[in-house]
Order: C-alpha cells, then sequence, then structure tokens
C-alpha cells in the first residue's frame, strides 16, 4: 500500500505491506501518525519472485517438517539459502509476523500477490492443523501441476498460434505488396496472366482495397469477446462451454476434478460433511462454471436440504462418472479420503499424457499448415516465373 501521513505538522509518504488496508491504518495510528490516505499500490516496483521459487520455498519446508524441524529454524535455513531478494524480504517478514503471534491468514495474505490465493489460503491453514508437512507437501504439488499445466498450454496454444499468425502475416505481405509489384510489370508489358496468377492478383487489390473492414472484422469481435470473458457472466459463459470442446475441453475438466480431489484430500478431516472443504476445493479447481455449479447445487443442497455428499456432487452436474464412482466408494467405505487422493493421481497420469499427444497433435497439424503456404506460395511464384511474352509474328 501507498500511504500519506501527518506527524507534528510535517508531511510523509511511504510504501507498506499489509493484509489489507484497515491494518495498515491501525498501525499508523498507533505510531502517532495522522492518516491522509491509503491507497493499493497498482504497480510495484520490488522484483517478482519466480514460480519455482515459490514452490522450492513450499517444497523445502514440508521435506524439513517431516524432519521435525522447527517453522522457524526452517525459515531462517531458507532465508539464508535463498539468492532472490523479494523471497529473502518475504520469509524474514513471515517469521516475525509468526513471532509477533499473528494468525495464519494475516501473515500470508499480505504475500497474496506472490504466493496466489489459493497457496496463501492454504499455508494459513498449515499453521493451525495438526499436519503441517501434508498441507505444505499438497501446497507444494498444486503449485507445481498449475504451473506445468500452464507451460503446456503455451505449448499447446500459445506458440502454435503465433506460429500460425507469422506465417499468415507473410503469407499476406507477399500476397499484398511483393506479388503485385511482379504481376502489374507484366500487365504493363500486355502479358497476359495465367489463371492462378490473374486470381491471385485480383485477391491482392480486394485486400488492399478493404484492409481496414477487415481488421475491424477480425479485431472488434476477438476485442468484445476479450472484454466480455473478464466480467463475471462471461467468465461463467467461457469455463461453462471450454470443457466442452472437442480434446482440449476433457483435458481441461479433468485437470479442474484433479485439483479439486487434491484439495479435498488435504483438508478432509472426516468429521461432518466438511462444506468449507468442498467450498475451498470448488474455489481451487480453476474453472468458474465448476464452482458455480458446485456451490449453488452441492452445497445449498447439503446446507438447506440436508443432502448428503454423493447427492450434492451429483446435483453440481460437473464431475464426471468416474469421478462420482470413487467419492461414492469412498464415501460407502470410508476412505473418502484416500480415495479422493487416488482420483487425483488417476487423472494426473491420464492428463498428463493426454496433454503430450494434444501437443504432438497440434504441432503435425501446425507443420501441415506452414508446409501448405509454402507449397501455395512456391506454386504461385512458379507459374509467374514461365509466363512468356506474346509472339510479334
Amino acid at each position: 500500500f501507498l500511504y500519506k501521513v501527518e506527524k507534528d505538522g510535517k508531511a510523509l509518504n511511504g510504501e507498506q505491506e499489509a493484509y489489507n488496508k484497515q491494518e495498515l491504518e491501525r498501525v499508523l495510528v498507533k505510531l502517532g501518525y495522522k492518516v491522509k490516505s491509503i491507497n493499493r499500490e497498482l504497480i510495484s516496483l520490488k522484483g517478482g519472485v519466480p514460480t519455482d521459487d515459490i514452490v522450492s520455498f513450499i517444497k523445502l519446508s514440508a521435506d524439513l517438517l517431516k524432519q521435525k524441524l522447527s517453522y522457524d529454524e526452517i525459515l531462517s535455513l531458507l532465508y539464508e539459502d535463498t539468492s532472490n531478494k523479494r523471497m529473502k524480504e518475504i520469509i524474514r517478514t513471515i517469521q516475525k509476523d509468526l513471532k509477533d503471534g499473528k494468525e495464519g491468514s494475516e501473515v500470508y495474505g499480505k504475500h497474496e500477490a506472490v504466493f496466489g490465493k489459493f497457496a496463501c489460503y492454504m499455508l494459513s491453514v498449515a499453521s493451525t492443523s495438526g499436519n503441517m508437512a501434508l498441507v505444505f507437501e499438497s501446497t507444494a504439488k498444486f503449485l507445481e501441476r498449475d504451473a506445468e499445466f500452464k507451460k503446456n498450454m503455451r505449448r499447446s496454444l500459445m506458440m502454435p498460434a503465433v506460429t500460425v499468425i507469422a506465417v499468415i502475416g507473410v503469407v499476406l505481405f507477399y500476397v499484398a505488396y511483393i506479388f503485385p509489384e511482379t504481376a502489374e510489370m507484366f500487365l504493363n508489358l500486355g502479358i497476359d496472366l495465367p489463371p492462378m496468377t490473374k486470381a491471385t492478383l485480383d485477391f491482392s487489390y480486394w485486400l488492399g482495397d478493404n484492409w481496414i473492414m477487415l481488421l475491424a472484422a477480425f479485431f472488434l469481435p476477438l476485442l468484445g469477446m476479450m472484454f466480455y470473458f473478464k466480467t463475471p457472466k462471461g467468465e461463467l459463459f467461457k469455463d461453462k462451454y471450454i470443457i466442452k470442446l472437442p480434446v482440449m475441453g476433457d483435458l481441461l475438466h479433468k485437470t479442474s476434478i484433479e485439483i479439486f480431489a487434491r484439495v479435498f484430500y488435504t483438508l478432509y478431516s472426516g468429521s461432518g460433511q466438511n462444506v468449507e472443504v468442498i467450498k475451498v476445493a470448488a474455489e481451487a479447481c480453476r474453472n468458474k462454471y465448476m464452482e458455480h455449479q458446485i456451490k449453488e447445487y452441492a452445497i445449498k443442497g447439503m446446507l438447506q436440504e440436508g443432502k448428503g455428499l454423493m447427492e450434492g456432487l451429483e446435483a453440481s452436474g460437473v464431475f464426471t462418472k468416474t469421478a462420482l464412482s470413487r467419492f461414492r466408494l469412498g464415501a460407502e467405505s470410508g476412505a473418502l479420503r484416500d480415495n479422493a487422493k487416488q482420483l487425483a493421481e488417476y487423472y494426473e497420469i491420464q492428463t498428463t499424457y493426454k496433454m503430450e499427444s494434444v501437443i504432438n497433435m497440434i504441432s503435425l497439424f501446425v507443420n501441415l499448415f506452414i508446409m501448405v503456404a509454402l507449397v501455395g506460395i512456391t506454386v504461385v511464384s512458379s507459374e509467374t516465373a514461365v509466363i512468356q511474352p506474346k509472339s510479334q509474328f
């Protein structure tokens, strides 16, 4: 937060991390300052923390907790071994706040911009749980899977999209600028153009006459869709239908169920219905539509209509038959937590292999597209090369 305060007639400006605005204001008033304004910093000038460093911090904490080291000692070790200045500052702040007796939500909540909302929640839960190492280990696993999934999504969608757009740009530049220079030279000499060359030249003229309309027709719907998808309704609409897409939709759907099952396994205590656990798992699953369905139908049904866990999950309509069968088996056998873990591991293996096959398939189609574009340019250029002037005799 950026703050402006006054003390003894002197105005002071500063920057301070805090769990929320109220906490910072309370501290400043306690120190004798008159608070003028407190605003959240829009752009942080401090360095970022790579995801690998965050995962390493949480994973090492889990491993050292298993070796019965105190968390304070672990933080001291990690502080010394961390090279990232921003991460060192965060570790020192966490250690100080814990020594001051602050609640876990307050300790980690102020670092939500670095750790993420879900990781902050899990780490705050770990500080009051009976098995701190397990919660840290599960959080590290979640962050690893999340980073791996985003990396694979970039490989499967972003890079191919950039490649295809670049190829289309090169082809359009050739057709709209380079090709007409050559073709018009033949027209100026009174030479008849072959059919393919003439068609390409006509297409070039059409592009030149309508390029503004074409750009508007491409970018305006795209921008409109992007803005709509950022609204709550748009995000629900997008996430509802994205899991129904062929191939990629199934992959995204099962990955969300995997995350739900993994979080459920970590937090489930086995007592009662654990509605809060289901709520947190739904929020972590990375799909707003699934989160909405679970909260509206599963959780409300359990609280208002007295439905059991299985009735609630079935009513949500977002779980696969495999997922429901594993949860049902766990509920009937009294091993719900273990079955949730098995489901998460099963879908992790399945989605990992499936993602590799999807990436290979997309790469194949991109290569075919590039080949077709190159062949098309080559054929048109070859036809232009064999044009001969009319005989004068």
